[in-house]
């Protein structure tokens, strides 16, 4: 194992093993958009980064539950049941109509029967599951690496996610889009482009600003950091960013910044936060967010001025606990 926070990742070196590994999370996150109440922006069929890979987290089938886990340190998908029961299979080159037969036949072996369809999306000329022998790659090394920047990216997205106290989604990876994302919004409803389609009118619903990670494709030959604001408002594209190497690219309407320019940054931490404040700051500022109400500090602030200036914050933190003192 790499165990350098954030190696190097170039696209062509494991693109196969990329396209692969999206459909196979395409697979597994089906699993879970099947099985859970839809929730607004989609929040109920990402899989989250664990110490090891990434999980569906627990998915109820009648009165049980189970979770599908990418393991991607010792190269498995681990299906868990609360009942005690865990099946394997082994990630390693295989077709994803193989993969797509494995996991289905090894839930029947746990008792668990799933209809998925089985058409990816959000990806161009799109193959069914069942019938894709074109990607069969699967290069452990990248496969970890790619895990392994995720474990930092995530990190510092939810310390981002921390400064903010309005409606604000959990850091999550996208299976459609292959990437990860934390998302905040305003709290004010936005008009979806009269030509969405079902998936985007659903996420973009309300006023939002996302960052995210993506390990790239669609002619962009490296891993990027992004950022945007909808509805983009006027004026956004030429705002100044803190991150030096960040631009804007207007066919994306978002603001990118490589991710080779944060490893190279002297702090990879502060360039993504840096990143992801200022991008934020400026389209919320355009469209009018009241930032200072959203911000941690004034939000700590006006509780301390609403508090009783006789008693210190630790002893009303504990006066309100339950059982507080035993």
């Amino acid at each position: 194992m790499n165990l350098t926070p954030f190696p190097a990742l170039p696209l062509v070196e494991w693109q196969d093993t990329a396209q692969t590994l999206h459909m196979w999370t395409q697979i597994v996150g089906k699993i879970r958009l099947a099985l859970t109440p839809k929730v607004n922006q989609w929040w109920n069929v990402p899989l989250y980064v664990t110490a090891r890979g990434l999980t569906t987290s627990p998915m109820p089938y009648g009165d049980r539950a189970f979770q599908i886990d990418f393991d991607l340190v010792e190269h498995r998908l681990d299906l868990k049941c609360d009942d005690g029961r865990t099946e394997s299979i082994e990630l390693r080159p295989q077709s994803v109509a193989d993969f797509y037969a494995d996991v289905m036949k090894t839930l029947g072996m746990l008792g668990i029967d799933v209809k998925i369809w089985t058409m990816p999306v959000e990806i161009p000329d799109p193959i069914p599951f069942e019938k894709d022998d074109k990607h069969a790659s699967y290069d452990a090394v990248y496969a970890n690496r790619f895990w392994q920047i995720l474990v930092q990216v995530d990190r510092i997205f939810y310390e981002f996610r921390s400064r903010f106290t309005g409606k604000c989604s959990p850091v999550h990876f996208f299976w459609g889009s292959f990437d990860l994302a934390v998302t905040r919004f305003s709290g004010r409803p936005a008009e979806p482009k009269p030509d969405a389609d079902l998936i985007t009118r659903f996420s973009y619903n309300a006023e939002l600003s996302s960052v995210g990670f993506w390990p790239g494709g669609a002619g962009f030959e490296g891993p990027m950091f992004y950022s945007y604001t909808f509805p983009e408002p006027a004026g956004f594209r030429e705002q100044k960013v803190l991150s030096p190497a960040a631009f804007y690219d207007g066919n994306l309407g978002e603001f990118l910044l490589k991710y080779d320019d944060v490893r190279d940054a002297a702090d990879p931490r502060s360039a993504i936060l840096d990143f992801a404040q200022t991008t934020y700051e400026a389209g919320a500022r355009l469209q009018g967010w009241p930032l200072e109400r959203f911000e941690l500090e004034e939000a700590a602030k006006t509780a301390a001025a609403d508090a009783d200036p006789s008693q210190p914050i630790s002893e009303m933190a504990s006066s309100k606990a339950p059982n507080a003192g035993g």
